[in-house]
């Protein structure tokens, strides 16, 4: 029957020389060759085993089968057909699909039998142990595979599926932060000339970036000029979004604006708006009075000293002008945690004249606490002799009692309670502590905490610049200069971990930068620009790379390679101003290269520096006066740049660049240093 359906469906099949035709299903069922081998012999005609199923017959059938080897084509084909007949009359009542089952049945009999024969003939008798054992071997393997697969795929997908519950639960739970702003600009009032005005960086709402705060001078609305007044105030700004946080009206111009102090009773941190005649304690986080006291011109910003009374809050200390005029200066102490003043003025006879200097605290190394001040000339006076003359009373902290035998000996030499720090005929302009980031965070109480146990940077004569040892109060060393309008910035610019200083200096209309060795007063880099007609502070910003950069407003760069001629200025004549000024960034891994973060119109009067710790960037702060069309005041624009994203955005200049060596210009490639740039990230030091 199967020869016939093969026939019928026209099936190719192999033809083998002993078997006759070859069924096709036989060869799709087998596995292998040998299977397919042992199916063809086990099977008479193709294998449909009719003597399982018949019981009868069987001896006849395989004689017939033997006899039909020996005759030719045409008689075989007869048997077969006989054969089918005689497998039709057996099985009347079955349908065809009975008949088709049945035989399909005989057929896996079959071949199951002849599998286990061959399993029989490999093993030897009795290698399984008895009948049967083969199969529940083979099926018992079957399923510890299938088990060991099972087991596998748990093993992969528990874990993923795990991984992907606990992202799509963070992602659904945990709310994104928000995009930082990297940059902003706000108009505050007027500017009121180029008068550099009030301002702090600390922070109030709690976001790790440090705010704003702002001294602001602005117009009533009067329709009458000559009836319009002038508001004052301080304001607070965000850091993220300029959004004003708090305004606080004052009666006077605020003079300067500290923040840090914090007190036991209140979370917040206060911050200290100082004005001609009152210092006042406000709430940093909303602006609402602490404390305040009422003094009498008011000429410097508060310094932050230990806790004298015993209230565990630190106290302050600010110079006013006392009401004889016959003394020049006094030192006020107040109470950080009421505002009260504590005792009297302290007055002192100063003969010197110039620019005021500090006041500064000073620690020595052996935990004694001098004041540095002066007009002209440096001074310096123990704060437990200050106490003692303002309250009468004798010291009841230990930070009081500590004396220091070797600050006490240079009282010796003078006969007074001084200490000279500096007396000379060319008068000191800038006194400042060899501490990095001590300008960058700007006002800050807790940066005159920190500006202690530390050497002295001296700019005297306008021209001389000078490092003084607070051991000894000995000169380290002294560099000369052209006139230096600016207070130095601290930074690292060798790897020697000494701090070298950055400052500017001007003359016939050309701006010099110059960065000096901290350790020793050499040159280490210059470099010139047009004349900006600008005097505002450098600042110094600590890197990743352990270096600091420096940024610097200049005009443009003037390139020694091109030859350009210097303009000369005579006296009483006033050069044209530039109309665009430039803030430049200076790595000394590229001394001969420049960045330009950004150009404007604007006079920048002040500025400062607010780092991000979890970005890794740092902000700068402008404070800008920018003309207006018609006849009012200049407005006041603040601004805050990411320097990351200004830097991206910047524009690479090089200055004047040849090899020590060879003489040839040595230039680094463009790639190079775009790489570097963009990966330098910012840290507070």
């Amino acid at each position: 029957m199967a020869a016939a359906l093969s026939r019928a469906l026209k099936l190719p099949g192999k033809k083998g020389s002993e078997l006759g035709e070859y069924d096709p299903l036989t060869q799709a069922d087998s596995d292998d060759e040998s299977e397919e081998d042992d199916l063809v012999l086990n099977y008479p005609r193709n294998g449909l085993g009719r003597d399982s199923c018949l019981g009868t017959g069987s001896s006849k059938l395989r004689g017939g089968r033997s006899g039909r080897l020996m005759r030719g084509k045409g008689e075989a084909r007869e048997d077969e057909e006989e054969e089918e007949d005689e497998w039709r009359e057996r099985l009347p009542s079955k349908s065809r699909q009975d008949r088709d089952n049945a035989k399909g049945m005989q057929y896996w009999s079959h071949r199951d039998s002849g599998r286990d024969r061959a399993g029989e003939d490999r093993a030897g008798p009795g290698a399984l142990g008895g009948a049967g054992l083969g199969v529940r071997s083979t099926d018992a393997e079957e399923k510890r595979m299938r088990m060991k697969n099972a087991v596998r795929s748990a093993f992969f997908l528990v874990p993923l599926v795990c991984a992907t519950l606990l992202v799509l639960l963070c992602a659904f739970l945990i709310p994104c932060q928000k995009e930082k702003r990297q940059q902003w600009e706000r108009a505050l009032g007027d500017a009121g000339g180029v008068t550099p005005p009030a301002l702090a960086l600390w922070d109030v709402d709690g976001d790790s970036v440090e705010d704003v705060f702002l001294g602001v001078t602005e117009w009533t609305n009067d329709t009458h000029p000559t009836q319009r007044n002038k508001i004052y105030s301080a304001v607070a700004l965000s850091a993220v979004s300029g959004k004003v946080l708090w305004r606080k009206v004052m009666g006077e111009s605020v003079m300067y604006i500290q923040c840090g102090l914090q007190y036991t009773s209140q979370p917040s941190p206060v911050c200290l708006l100082i004005s001609k005649s009152i210092l006042m304690a406000v709430n940093g986080t909303t602006g609402k009075n602490v404390s305040s006291v009422q003094l009498k011109n008011i000429e410097s910003q508060a310094v932050l000293l230990p806790d004298l009374q015993g209230d565990s809050v630190p106290d302050l200390l600010i110079a006013t002008l006392p009401a004889d005029e016959s003394l020049d200066l006094s030192l006020t102490l107040i109470s950080g945690l009421t505002g009260a003043q504590l005792g009297r003025p302290v007055p002192f006879n100063l003969t010197g004249q110039g620019r005021l200097i500090g006041p500064l605290l000073h620690e020595t190394q052996k935990g004694a606490y001098y004041i540095l001040f002066g007009l002209g000339n440096v001074e310096a006076i123990s704060l437990r002799d200050i106490y003692i003359r303002a309250t009468g009373q004798m010291p009841l902290t230990q930070a009081l009692k500590i004396r220091d035998p070797g600050w006490e000996e240079f009282k010796k030499t003078n006969s007074s309670s001084f200490i000279h720090i500096y007396r000379g005929s060319e008068r000191v302009e800038f006194l400042l502590p060899l501490v990095a980031d001590f300008g960058n965070n700007h006002n800050s109480l807790d940066s005159v905490a920190n500006a202690t146990r530390s050497d002295w940077v001296l700019v005297y004569g306008s021209s001389k610049l000078s490092v003084l040892k607070q051991k000894d109060i000995r000169k380290k060393w002294t560099f000369s200069s052209a006139p230096i309008h600016s207070q130095p910035a601290l930074g690292h610019f060798n790897d020697d971990g000494v701090l070298d200083l950055f400052f500017q200096h001007s003359a016939n209309g050309v701006m010099k930068a110059q960065v000096v060795n901290g350790a020793n007063g050499h040159l280490l880099w210059s470099a010139e620009f047009v004349c900006p007609h600008l005097v505002l502070e450098p600042s110094a910003i600590s890197t990743s790379t352990g270096q600091s950069t420096f940024l610097f407003w200049a005009s443009e760069p003037i390139n020694v390679q091109k030859n350009v001629t210097k303009t000369t200025v005579a006296p009483g004549v006033a050069a044209a101003e530039p109309l665009i000024r430039k803030l430049f960034l200076l790595h000394p891994t590229y001394p001969t290269i420049l960045v330009e973060l950004t150009s404007t119109t604007d006079t920048a009067v002040t500025s400062a520096v607010s780092y991000q710790e979890h970005q890794k960037d740092a902000s700068y702060i402008t404070v800008s006066s920018r003309p207006t069309p018609d006849s009012e005041p200049s407005a006041q624009i603040v601004k805050s740049m990411s320097l990351k994203a200004a830097i991206a955005k910047g524009q690479i200049v090089r200055l004047g660049e040849t090899n020590k060596t060879g003489g040839a210009p040595v230039k680094p490639g463009l790639f190079e240093v775009n790489k570097f740039f963009r990966r330098l990230s910012f840290k507070c030091q």
